[in-house]
């Protein structure tokens, strides 16, 4: 099983030097990071903000830097944060599930997503 994941940004994090940053590796998330992530003062104030924080979390190499805290991912170009959360969600596989139901008017099967949380 695959549990950590090469990947390249489209246009990588430039650093205080110029240096251009690109290729880096993600991880699957735990319940864990989700979890700590949330409880995290940032996103306690801006709950926005938790994307930034699982990232820095999952993140676990980028070339040349010791780090990916969250702080460094703030400054990262919306492409490139773009392109770590479509990852994230692949990678996690974050779908929901699907199943198939009938029509009972006119008998068509097709795909919908199953819905777990209560409304109302």
């Amino acid at each position: 099983m695959t549990t950590i994941y090469d990947f390249e940004l489209p246009r990588g994090y430039v650093d205080a030097g110029g240096t251009v940053h690109r290729k880096g590796k993600m991880r699957l998330a735990t319940a864990g990071d989700e979890i700590q992530a949330t409880r995290d003062p940032r996103v306690l104030a801006n709950p926005s903000y938790l994307t930034i924080v699982v990232l820095s979390r999952v993140i676990t190499e980028m070339e040349g830097m010791d780090s990916t805290v969250p702080n460094i991912l703030e400054k990262f170009f919306t492409a490139d944060l773009a392109f770590l959360q479509d990852m994230y969600q692949k990678i996690n596989n974050i779908e929901p599930p699907v199943m198939t139901v009938v029509c009972p008017d006119c008998g068509k099967s097709v795909q919908t997503p199953i819905n777990f949380t209560r409304e109302g």
